[in-house]
């Protein structure tokens, strides 16, 4: 029952992301900025996890891809957000906590993650670089959003992890 009840938490997470990509995006700089992805980031490492979440950002990155709503760099800055999301948020059980490991873990390190696949796929490192301060406005505005959402909620209800 508890595997059952995993799977398809993670499949609503990873619908949400998706279509939620689609409609609610803004221009940050020279990329668009997709927060529905750190605010499902955010909310799936609370009430599930880091592996999970981690999963979810993996799903989540392949679909937009599929669909041409993201590029390859989401993959470096989704998956290392919502593993730094969940494991702030084990390590502190502060939602709170969970917000900064998302801006830290694709603001930061998920930007620097993706110098090399940018190297590789574009052919210039230079190119992630500059989507730095989109990652950042990114998420932060999504990590934001997800704490927003888990602040309503009693999350304690909804947790699947130990």
């Amino acid at each position: 029952m508890q595997h059952t009840r995993l799977l398809t938490t993670m499949a609503v997470f990873i619908a949400i992301g998706t279509l939620g990509a689609q409609f609610l995006w803004f221009p940050a700089g020279v990329a668009k900025a997709y927060p529905v992805q750190h605010a499902v980031n955010v909310m799936a490492a609370v009430t599930l996890g880091p592996l999970p979440a981690v999963g979810i950002a993996f799903c989540i990155g392949i679909l937009r891809f599929l669909l041409g709503l993201g590029t390859i760099l989401a993959f470096p800055g989704g998956m290392v957000g919502a593993l730094f999301a969940g494991l702030f948020y084990k390590m502190y059980r502060k939602k709170a906590s969970a917000v900064v490991g998302e801006v830290i873990g694709t603001g930061v390190i998920g930007a620097f993650v993706a110098v090399p696949i940018a190297q590789l796929v574009m052919g210039s490192s230079a190119g992630a670089f500059a989507f730095l301060p989109s990652f950042l406005v990114s998420s932060i505005s999504g990590a934001m959003i997800g704490w927003f959402v888990l602040s309503r909620i009693e999350v304690e209800k909804y947790l699947l992890q130990p």
